[in-house]
Order: C-alpha cells, then structure tokens, then sequence
C-alpha cells in the first residue's frame, strides 16, 4: 500500500502535471436499481481468536485494542497481516523501509500522497495503464537522467509542465498542488 502510495504520488505528479482546478468530490450515492447487487453490508466485527497464529504474531501490538476498533480496521488489519505473511524476506525489508520514509513524511505531504492516490484512482482504467507505463519507463531510466528530468520538471511553470503532459498523452485531468517533493530511495 505504502510503495503504492508513493508510486501513484510519483506516476501523478508526472503524467497528470499541475493544473488550477481542485478535485471534484465523490458522486452521491445514487438509488438502487432494480436487479442490481446490494450494496455490501458493513463490516462485521471480527474476533481476535479467527485470526491464525500467524496474524496474531504480525498484529501482537493491536491485540489489547482489538475489540475496541471499527469492523473495518479490524478487517484492514486482517488483510494486511496477511498480505505480510505472503511477502517474501526482500518484500518485507522493501516494505518497511517505505514505511520508515512515510512516517517521516510531513503530515501535509502524507496528505498530498493521500489525494494524489485518490485521483489516480478516479482515472479511468486505460488512464490508469498509461499511467503505470509512463511511470515503468522512467524507472527504467538511468538514475542520472531521472536527476536531470526531475530538475527539469521544478524548473518548468505550471502552464509549461501541464503542455508537456498533454504532448505525451493528451490533455490530462486537472490537477491541484504541487508535486510531492522526491523521497531517495
């Protein structure tokens, strides 16, 4: 989730540019429509002891709390543990290294991340892949002339980096704010 975050920050502040215009809030929700699914139910608290001992050992720090938290985070927390005991020894390390450079984050840039990842999210899916591709060729790069492409880019306006966007892919959605400042790896 972490690596996403700071992939989708990165993918954004590159393929979207920066534009004037804010992001939009979701849509309400609309009525149900006949012979359509039902939305889902929320979330059921879940015990501590349906975890396997596994998840109990990664989640060890929640389990005194566990009761008192929302269904939902008890539901995350389930998935990311999970999620954890499938990842390989290199994951792991990977994974808590950019756990380490989130935290020391600014709250305000951690936010910026949070809202950038949002509008990636609301792109649509062919959006989305053109995305991801443009983000895989610049990490393909040689790291110096990511350096030099990254210098370029703060030195470019608003306007200037919003019509290199568009030469690329086309006019792109708006987006609000400066890009997040680059985090070494």
């Amino acid at each position: 989730m972490i690596r996403a975050l700071f992939v989708c920050a990165g993918l954004l502040a590159t393929a979207l540019g920066q534009a004037q215009t804010p992001v939009a809030a979701p849509p309400a929700a609309e009525p149900p429509v006949a012979g359509a699914p039902a939305p889902a139910p929320p979330a059921a608290p879940k015990a501590w002891s349906s975890l396997s001992p596994e998840q109990q050992q990664v989640l060890q720090n929640h389990q005194g709390e566990w009761n008192s938290l929302p269904p939902e985070r008890q539901q995350a927390l389930a998935k990311g543990s999970q999620r954890w005991l499938s990842m390989t020894p290199q994951q792991r390390s990977s994974a808590q290294q950019r756990f380490s450079q989130w935290r020391a984050m600014p709250p305000e840039q951690r936010q910026l991340v949070r809202q950038r990842w949002q509008q990636y999210r609301s792109l649509p899916p062919e959006r989305q892949q053109q995305v991801r591709e443009s983000f895989n060729r610049f990490r393909q790069m040689p790291p110096e002339r990511r350096m030099q492409l990254r210098q370029q880019w703060r030195q470019m306006t608003p306007e200037q980096r919003h019509r290199a966007v568009q030469s690329m892919h086309g006019a792109p959605p708006p987006m609000h704010g400066a890009p997040p400042r680059h985090v070494p790896r």
